[in-house]
């Protein structure tokens, strides 16, 4: 045990299938999914206003074992944290099976201001750093808009040049760096894979994010198809039982190429029980990936 981290030997113990409760490490927590696709959470919505304690504790309680935190929410963890406050937060997670796997940021590099181009790289920088502090895998980014007024193949060159820069900054510290399919017309996935054609950091990766441009021709299948070899190990999706995109067929295709990333609620409903409503999710992933 003094060889390995706890959330070593925690994974190690459920790929081995090893009943920790039965021996009384850990409290009985649902079951992991048989598919390779773990399931985790956005706290883009549904944990906006809860603190880090009950924010870990409420994914304890329903079996999401991964978390990507979102900026500027109640579990407060940004780039003022203290050398001592990011060891805390560190541990935490270590003592939990919940792992944080980074930080969901707004940063973005599309303008043609280059001072406010050159903030946007030097802030995504400074979370860098504290994704690393705090034990975290990467921080999420996105692409935002299309500037009215400069060209196209303009914007997007400069885009994945900035991903470049972050990427390599963020090699040294141990980090992904998670570029969402967001945007104004950057969310389309032609225009993503030219951003990507200008990207060179291994570490830089795309975070497939089921917008309603994905159905857009060449369809699922052939969009996904056109970005599938810059994926990470990061997928956010919406309530899977909500709304008519086709997460069956997306899991499918995920399955297709041995994916064996995290799928991230980033829920945007208000249902009465939060609780509740994650555990459904949880059991409607897994009946689409089982």
């Amino acid at each position: 045990m003094n060889r390995i981290t706890r959330r070593g030997f925690i994974q190690r113990s459920f790929s081995a299938g090893i009943g920790l409760t039965a021996i009384g490490i850990l409290p009985r927590f649902p079951e992991l999914p048989e598919a390779d696709m773990r399931f985790g959470l956005v706290t883009y919505q549904w944990g906006r206003d809860w603190d880090l304690p009950t924010l870990i504790s409420n994914c304890e309680k329903t079996g999401y074992l991964g978390v990507e935190l979102r900026t500027e929410h109640a579990h407060k963890v940004e780039a003022n944290l203290t050398p001592l406050q990011r060891a805390e937060v560190k541990k935490r997670f270590a003592d939990s099976p919940v792992e944080c796997l980074g930080y969901g940021a707004n940063f973005e590099y599309h303008s043609p201001d280059p001072a406010v181009l050159r903030n946007n790289i030097d802030q995504t920088k400074e979370y860098i750093k504290l994704c690393h502090d705090i034990g975290a895998t990467g921080i999420k980014v996105k692409p935002n808009d299309l500037p009215a007024g400069v060209p196209k193949e303009k914007t997007l060159e400069q885009i994945g040049v900035s991903l470049n820069k972050v990427g390599k900054f963020a090699r040294d510290y141990g980090q992904l760096v998670r570029v969402e399919v967001h945007g104004n017309h950057t969310q389309e996935l032609p225009n993503m894979k030219a951003i990507f054609d200008h990207v060179n950091e291994p570490n830089v990766k795309m975070c497939w994010n089921c917008n309603d441009q994905d159905l857009l021709p060449p369809g699922l299948e052939g969009n996904f198809n056109m970005v599938k070899h810059w994926f990470g190990d990061t997928v956010h999706v919406r309530e899977l039982n909500v709304g008519d995109y086709p997460y069956q067929e997306l899991f499918k295709l995920f399955k297709g190429i041995n994916y064996k990333g995290w799928i991230l609620l980033e829920a945007r409903t208000e249902p009465a029980d939060r609780i509740a409503a994650m555990k459904e999710q949880l059991e409607v992933f897994r009946q689409m990936t089982n």
